[in-house]
């Protein structure tokens, strides 16, 4: 597991998550931890290293 910290599209606050890097693409919406709204994720890992990541506010 990967845990990368980013800002919430929706409230600003920097927040962290937990990023399988065993997965090569993924796209998922997941609740921020802070203001609950959602975010679309989109990551890119290649050999285990994170060379992708996105966010995208749902709602």
């Amino acid at each position: 597991m990967f845990e990368h910290f980013f800002q919430c599209p929706h409230c600003w606050e920097e927040i962290s998550m937990l990023l399988d890097s065993s997965v090569h693409h993924q796209k998922y919406i997941e609740d921020c931890e802070i203001c609950c709204n959602p975010i679309e994720l989109d990551v890119t890992f290649q050999d285990g290293e994170l060379i992708g990541f996105s966010t995208n506010s749902i709602g």
